[in-house]
């Protein structure tokens, strides 16, 4: 029985951060679909992590596991996909460590993927971005950090990670616009500018961030990074604050993704140029983009307005005199009894014959 502990270890601590030059996101992800499962194993098996062997990650376990996250942890197609991706790269890494394990690890490369709606994108219009803003007091420290921060992703259409990792030196001013250089997915960087109230805003939060060890521009309460989380947290509080004066945020699921949506629907319908919104989001792909255009209304109503349907002939209906009779009178007088219905047809076919 081969251990599994070794071959994990190497995994996370050598393939991914070091031969694959994974980020911190991407082996944290990874790490945390195999707390999952070890959680699932030592119940469904009752073994501990430390004894699970390698012969025992087979395809029906990871099957059952993945059904798992979708029965008991609700997790949708795509979270149950991102999964199992992480499984697959460790088979993959095995393949080549374990030999004898070749047709185990052909078995788990063959689990198929679980197809997934495709859903519009989540966004908020204009009057809830509004009252998001207005949301955090511009008279207090920690308002005055969230303001700045809420700007970045309606603004900038920064990913969380992005804003959570924006360091001081990826800022720079020119005048009154705010320069970023971000490091963005895939470890691709972009450069973007800024209009000057986001400028003006991080002027006043970096007027009182301070001294701090981290190098990253927003720190939490205690002074430093503040998580992906608690980006979450901040955004979740001032979106029930702003029910008081946009109640309609109330129906709206508001997360740090959501910000990102919503500035890639306000430059969509401000230049209507899909390639610029690629371009400002940092996506590799310009097919990633195209999913806003299916949730964007000024185009239906342009093809709308450009396709011209063909005349139709006019025409009234004029119901017959059985039809108003059976709808004033009711089915009761008109419709016969089964064995009326059974007597005519008899009678019918007695005068064919």
């Amino acid at each position: 029985m081969t251990p599994l502990a070794p071959h994990l270890t190497a995994y996370l601590r050598e393939r991914l951060p070091q031969e694959r030059q994974a980020s911190k996101h991407t082996v944290d992800t990874y790490t945390y679909t195999f707390k999952l499962l070890f959680a699932f194993t030592t119940k469904r098996l009752g073994v501990p992590p430390s004894a699970l062997t390698l012969e025992q990650l087979d395809a029906p376990l990871l099957v059952e596991f993945l059904a798992h996250l979708q029965a008991e942890r609700g997790n949708s197609a795509r979270t149950r996909n991102a999964r199992l991706v992480a499984l697959k790269s460790f088979m993959r890494f095995i393949e080549y460590r374990v030999p004898s394990a070749v047709e185990q690890v052909r078995r788990v490369l063959a689990i198929p993927r679980q197809r997934a709606d495709v859903m519009l994108v989540r966004h908020v219009d204009a009057a809830e971005a509004k009252a998001l803003l207005d949301a955090p007091d511009p008279t207090t420290r920690l308002g005055i950090r969230d303001r700045a921060l809420l700007l970045m992703g309606f603004a900038g259409g920064l990913r969380v990670s992005e804003i959570v990792g924006l360091r001081l030196d990826d800022l720079s001013f020119d005048g009154a616009y705010l320069e970023l250089r971000i490091r963005g997915k895939g470890r691709r960087q972009r450069g973007l500018v800024l209009w000057k109230e986001v400028a003006n805003a991080v002027r006043a939060w970096l007027a009182v961030r301070g001294d701090a060890l981290v190098p990253e521009v927003f720190l939490n309460a205690r002074g430093g990074c503040i998580s992906r989380w608690g980006c979450a947290h901040i955004l979740e509080k001032y979106a029930e604050a702003a029910t008081a004066t946009c109640p309609s945020i109330a129906n709206r699921r508001v997360s740090p993704h959501v910000l990102r949506h919503t500035c890639a629907m306000s430059i969509l319908q401000a230049t209507g140029d899909i390639r610029k919104v690629a371009l400002w989001l940092g996506h590799a792909n310009q097919q990633t983009t195209e999913m806003y255009l299916q949730a964007d209304p000024t185009e239906k109503l342009a093809a709308l307005d450009a396709v011209k349907l063909p005349s139709l002939r006019k025409g009234a209906f004029n119901p017959p005199d059985q039809l108003l009779a059976l709808l004033t009178g009711g089915a009761s007088a008109s419709d016969p009894s089964p064995r009326s219905r059974r007597a005519a047809a008899s009678r019918s076919s007695k005068s064919t014959r």
